[in-house]
């Protein structure tokens, strides 16, 4: 494999076998051996055992010359114990306690083995809803969100693996203004997407300024009517504010579903391309365009011929994939084989325009990508029309649109645009199909050197072109694009355009095209510069739902609380000392709490720790006699008050408690059995931690059990990395190196280190 030192840094992170005290025990090219010969020994099934090695070295020739690559899980686990192949996955909730606690369950069993999971929230009651079988209220799909969230932290503190989830609402739920709201706070609900499930009623009652009704999910009777255009422009406020949430479409993505006969769409993967039935999960792969390019007398043109043979490769890889995988569930096996979907996509799209001189915001653009998908779909599904003659048409063949059709196919879907994050680090191109986020990037190296790294085409452009030079590299880098660069030629900054030269109508008008010929959707995110208004923001909604997305998701440049971004010029400056301070919230007029008396060395301590519906936030101290060091006790009892009150995890505050000793109480404690603490400190640890673990909602009690019966339950995996499906709200640093990060393909990637939360 070619491959950059970047490239090599993030193999050796991520994907590389690596021993059990974490050394790496692969090569890379030994990676692409290992996953060839996995994905091939499915032909044996279809009695291909004479075509197995032939296939094995046609699947090991693609991915080692970057040509095509599988989502990140596939190259991960391929050939190893655990074998969990795919990225995502949906699961249905149900509206009950076993279902909603079932479906916790199984998402945690997802996350561990390295997937991410979608989720509609639209069958639970709305909150106050009466409860029949016990009398009492819901408490509605946002709190039970919540309870998911938790879940999902349990799993990603429990070691390296963490999760992803999208939570969708339809609009019509009677929820949906508290839903819209429910990430206004970026420190709530982290490990959550979300978006709004609009109806096409809904648009039409926007476009009339009308109202739309709200529906109990159970009884199906209205509850109350709403603005339909006051309650979009909510939306859109939101999105502004903080880029969530974002929309997706369900009645087109039900007018796509290719199996209707098996149930309705509800909800998608984490980043929104792939629409998927309840227990369904998607394997995704993305052809490197830049490799499909040839150069000729005439300039660089695109390689049909070498496309459709890549195709061809690239959808056999896929459906075998399906047959050698290792499902988490065996829900999700038996739904998976029923339909056999593929996702097949692209990336390095930017990098071809470039070779092909044309501009990205250009109708000239807009239409190649239309022409190039259209190929790809119908080679795709040409050759899925081939494998079925070969291997049979997918089980719920007679639950599809195809056995009206009479086409006999083998996948249910071939094509999706999926973020291809890491993947497109490793192959050295642009990500998906989203525009280059900027021409170069700062990279810090070793003693706090920033090294300024530069777009390769460009530099072969510009010592070409005769301007370049370092100097000129690094304003590029400062500036963040060519724009007011006056010695850069216009034919140049016309084919370099960056995300924030774009306008974010040429966004959406490539999102659609490609959407016309892909069978689920189109994973993008729309840049927005950071002084865009809520106006324009309304305007690509809009076009959106015109233009025939199926989904939109949007980021406005530094509109959330911990972005720096991706660019020297618009890096934010250090807070002031005055900002940076951190304010305890003041203590609450009423609590409840406990006081406990400890033995210690000097005598009898009485600590109490209160708590209100925030969670601990005081503790009290007494000595019940002279002596001692009462002084002390009080002062640490007042800081760890100020520090709970300020919003530190209690636990470590407890972990820096515990385990501190005093020489007066362990010179005691050997005579004295009633003495079982080390210190004064560590009686207020111990007191804390009894409290801690008394005040837990019985919600989160259950989620607790359920993590406990999920670790004994789930396979291991000691190389499942958390790039897989990464806490989807760490903002704009990367949690790895701390330089800057982008949004794109509705996923975030830093090109420093290769850190993404998506394959």
């Amino acid at each position: 494999m070619q491959l950059s030192e970047n490239a090599l840094k993030v193999l050796k992170r991520r994907y590389l076998t690596k021993d059990t005290e974490g050394n790496v025990i692969e090569t890379p090219d030994e990676m692409v051996k290992r996953v060839a010969k996995h994905v091939a020994k499915a032909d044996k099934i279809y009695n291909d055992n004479a075509k197995v090695k032939k296939t094995e070295k046609e699947f090991e020739e693609m991915i080692d010359n970057l040509e095509f690559l599988p989502n990140s899980p596939t190259l991960m686990n391929a050939g190893k114990e655990l074998g969990q192949l795919s990225a995502c996955f949906v699961l249905p909730i149900e509206d009950s306690m076993e279902g909603i606690f079932s479906a916790i369950k199984n998402a945690a069993l997802i996350h561990k083995s390295g997937g991410g999971t979608g989720f509609s929230f639209s069958r639970l009651r709305s909150k106050g809803a009466t409860v029949m079988s016990t009398g009492g209220v819901a408490s509605g799909p946002i709190s039970f969100m919540k309870v998911f969230n938790s879940a999902t932290e349990a799993v990603k503190q429990g070691g390296t693996r963490r999760g992803a989830n999208m939570g969708i609402l339809r609009i019509d739920h009677p929820d949906i203004l508290d839903f819209i709201e429910s990430k206004k706070d970026n420190n709530e609900i982290t490990n959550f997407n979300i978006s709004i499930g609009i109806t096409e009623k809904f648009m039409e009652a926007v476009e009339a300024n009308s109202t739309f009704d709200l529906v109990d999910p159970n009884t199906k009777k209205k509850v109350n009517s709403l603005n339909a255009k006051e309650v979009f422009k909510h939306i859109v406020d939101m999105a502004w504010k903080n880029g969530e949430p974002g929309i997706i479409f369900l009645d087109r993505l039900n007018k796509s579903n290719t199996t209707p006969g098996l149930g309705e769409i509800e909800s998608t993967n984490p980043c929104g391309e792939q629409p998927l039935l309840p227990y369904e999960s998607c394997n995704l792969g993305s052809i490197n365009l830049v490799k499909m390019v040839k150069k000729t007398e005439d300039g660089y043109k695109l390689d049909y011929t070498k496309l459709a043979k890549t195709v061809d490769k690239a959808v056999h890889f896929l459906d075998n994939v399906i047959d050698v995988n290792k499902y988490p569930l065996k829900e999700i096996e038996e739904m998976t084989k029923s339909t056999r979907k593929i996702g097949l996509g692209i990336m390095g799209f930017a990098d071809l325009l470039i070779y092909l001189g044309l501009q990205y915001n250009s109708e000239e653009a807009v239409e190649f990508a239309d022409k190039l998908m259209k190929f790809i779909d119908d080679r795709a599904m040409e050759k899925s029309i081939e494998m079925a003659k070969e291997r049979g048409v997918f089980p719920a063949y007679d639950k599809s649109i195809y056995k009206k059709q009479n086409i006999k196919i083998r996948n249910a879907t071939r094509t999706t645009i999926a973020p291809t994050g890491t993947i497109s680090i490793i192959s050295g191109v642009s990500s998906g199909i989203e525009p280059l986020f900027a021409i170069s990037y700062i990279r810090n190296v070793m003693d706090d050197d920033k090294l300024v790294e530069v777009h390769k085409l460009f530099e072969k452009t510009a010592k070409e072109r005769g301007f370049y030079s370092k100097e000129l590299m690094e304003r590029i880098a400062k500036e963040g694009s060519l724009k007011h660069i006056s010695e850069i030629p216009k034919d140049v900054k016309n084919v370099y355009v960056t995300a924030h030269d774009i306008s974010p109508i040429w966004h959406i008008k490539m999102q659609a095209s490609f959407q016309k010929h892909v069978n689920n959707a189109v994973s993008k995110t729309v840049n927005f510069k950071n002084e865009a208004t809520k106006n324009e923001v309304e305007e690509v909604y809009t076009l959106a739902y015109k233009l025939g997305c199926k989904g939109v998701t949007i980021y406005r440049d530094g509109s959330r609380d911990n972005q720096v971004l991706s660019s020297l010029k618009t890096e934010k400056p250090k807070m002031n000392e005055e900002k940076a301070k951190v304010k305890p919230r003041m203590r609450p007029e009423i609590t409840k709490g406990i006081t406990e008396k400890v033995r210690i060395g000097c005598g009898n301590l009485y600590i109490t720790v209160n708590y209100d519906e925030n969670g601990i936030c005081e503790v009290f101290t007494n000595l019940g006699r002279a002596g001692g060091c009462p002084s002390q006790s009080e002062a640490t009892s007042r800081l760890i008050s100020i520090a709970l009150r300020s919003g530190m995890d209690v636990k470590a505050v407890i972990e820096q408690l515990k385990g501190i000793r005093c020489h007066s109480t362990l010179r005691q404690r050997g005579n004295n059995k009633d003495i079982k603490v080390l210190s004064c400190p560590d009686a207020i640890g111990k007191a804390l931690e009894k409290v801690m673990n008394t005040y837990v909602d019985v919600e989160e009690e259950a989620v607790n059990d359920l993590i406990m019966e999920i670790e004994e339950e789930a396979p291991s995996n000691d190389f499942i990395d958390n790039e897989i499906s990464a806490s989807l709200d760490e903002e704009s640093i990367c949690p790895e190196c701390g330089n800057k990060v982008e949004h794109e393909g509705g996923c975030m990637i830093c090109r420093s280190c290769g850190y993404s939360k998506c394959g």
